[in-house]
């Protein structure tokens, strides 16, 4: 008679790291389900008190009311305080007017909608918020800070050459994972720097540097080299954008944006695309980010570039210049933008 043997070896291990991964995906697909239920029942909510205000002409008393009422009746359940009842009635009041937002209201979670009507007015930037933190997965801390950081707008004012240099397919992705200007506030620098203390504070805290660079990044090393005919050359730092499907090289200056930067920064996408890309891969994208650039010297020194290229300026504080708010694309240029989200 033979004994049973206890499994193991790398055949257990892949079956289950298999049925892990599998247990994981229901519990998430799960979790969604349920929100998307909760958000359509406080839709529903919404909807039903601002139509009833109106045809009874009832005053506020009706939400307190309710309150009261629905806390007796579902003791078990959160979520039906006057004030939840109050934002409920202003989420269907507000979205409800928007047919764009109306589909996407079921993709993230009630907290995340909260944060989003409590701090954002303008119904671009809602839906700039809800689209981003859906499609990356933002946590409600993670939506907080890319809010408070101005992301949207440092995210529509980029300078980039991506209109020529990028197909028409990724165009549009490719300018929304660029940011006009980066903030490192997690970073214990002053202002005085060097481009290797500064290079190594950021790997020190890179799931915050990524978290900054817009969610959707990988790390794949810092002073990546390249070694061409003998002579060995490093990319401060390299990334692989998740959805972009290509490698990001990211080029750090402590100093002013100066035009001689362009070329150099060519040169290592040239050799990323013949020596590491592969096949499958989109074109490398380079990111300069600079203490401090000027716009129109960085739009001369782009205008002739033939690789994807964009220019940042990084901060170490949260404030973002009030003259760079009118350089904001139009509206129907963000609404064209979004859609690619």
């Amino acid at each position: 008679m033979k004994m049973n043997h206890i499994v193991s070896g790398k055949d257990y291990k892949a079956l289950l790291r298999e049925i892990k991964q599998r247990v994981y995906k229901a519990q998430y697909e799960a979790l969604k389900a349920v929100n998307k239920e909760l958000i359509g029942l406080y839709w529903d909510i919404g909807k039903m008190i601002v139509w009833r205000q109106k045809q009874y002409s009832w005053g506020k008393s009706i939400v307190e009311n309710l309150a009261k009422d629905l806390q007796l009746e579902f003791p078990s359940m959160q979520g039906f305080s006057a004030q939840n009842l109050w934002y409920m009635r202003q989420f269907y009041i507000e979205y409800s007017k928007n047919q764009k937002l109306q589909p996407l209201v079921g993709e993230i979670s009630w907290t995340k909608h909260l944060i989003i009507m409590g701090r954002c007015k303008n119904v671009l930037e809602r839906e700039f918020y809800i689209r981003m933190a859906r499609k990356f997965g933002w946590s409600k801390n993670i939506l907080i800070h890319q809010i408070d950081n101005k992301t949207y707008e440092k995210t529509l004012i980029n300078q980039t050459n991506f209109d020529k240099t990028l197909s028409a397919k990724i165009r549009n992705q490719a300018k929304l994972a660029v940011k006009d200007e980066y903030t490192f506030d997690f970073l214990e620098l002053g202002e005085e720097h060097s481009e290797v203390e500064f290079e190594k504070a950021l790997i020190t805290k890179v799931n915050r540097f990524l978290v900054e660079m817009g969610g959707a990044f990988a790390f794949m090393g810092n002073q990546f080299r390249l070694e061409i005919e003998g002579d060995e050359f490093f990319i401060d730092i390299l990334l692989y954008h998740r959805h972009l499907k290509c490698l990001v090289a990211i080029e750090l200056k402590v100093g002013k944006f100066m035009p001689e930067y362009v070329g150099k920064m060519q040169f290592y996408l040239a050799a990323l695309d013949d020596r590491v890309r592969v096949k499958r891969d989109n074109p490398s994208i380079g990111i300069i980010v600079c203490k401090s650039k000027e716009r129109t010297i960085v739009e001369y020194a782009l205008r002739e570039s033939k690789k994807p290229i964009g220019v940042a300026a990084y901060k170490i504080t949260t404030q973002l210049p009030k003259n760079l708010r009118r350089e904001l694309p139009s509206p129907e240029q963000i609404a064209r933008l979004l859609e690619e989200i």
